[in-house]
């Protein structure tokens, strides 16, 4: 095999590491996405700079965070040749990469002030929230 099986560990705790890094910064998009939206909601405007921090972030952090799912496939098949160890693990993390897909898509239809795309967006993302705690604590788990 052309990977050292004594890193395997160290690839583990990285992807670990990596994944808790995504979800919090999945956290700090989802607050600027409520700001966003309680504003909408109060009839104001929301602030411009909140406003193209939140669609810049978008695209770049559903692109790491489904790296984060690919990362942790790549270590557990280096490891043992399967993706099914931790199935629980493994199906919240394809349920993830999905919800992000979808909640990436919902934001590409998201016209105008009273888009009709914007409550599936919220309600996606409120469940990827979810999800990513959820599989945090999976993983915790798995390396403990």
């Amino acid at each position: 095999m052309l990977i050292d099986r004594s890193i395997i560990p160290y690839l583990r705790y990285t992807h670990g590491l990596y994944n808790i890094l995504i979800f919090l910064l999945f956290l700090y998009q989802s607050r600027l996405g409520i700001k966003i939206r309680k504003e909408r909601m109060q009839g104001s405007i929301p602030t411009n700079s909140i406003v193209r921090r939140h669609r810049q972030f978008g695209p770049l952090l559903s692109i790491i965070g489904i790296i984060g799912f690919i990362s942790g496939l790549i270590v557990i098949f280096i490891d043992n040749s399967i993706f099914f160890v931790f199935r629980l693990h493994f199906m919240t993390g394809i349920a993830i990469s999905i919800l992000i897909t979808i909640t990436y898509l919902s934001s590409r239809k998201i016209k105008g002030r009273d888009s009709a795309w914007r409550t599936p967006h919220f309600a996606v993302g409120v469940i990827l929230i979810c999800l990513y705690f959820i599989q945090t604590f999976l993983g915790i788990g798995i390396l403990l």
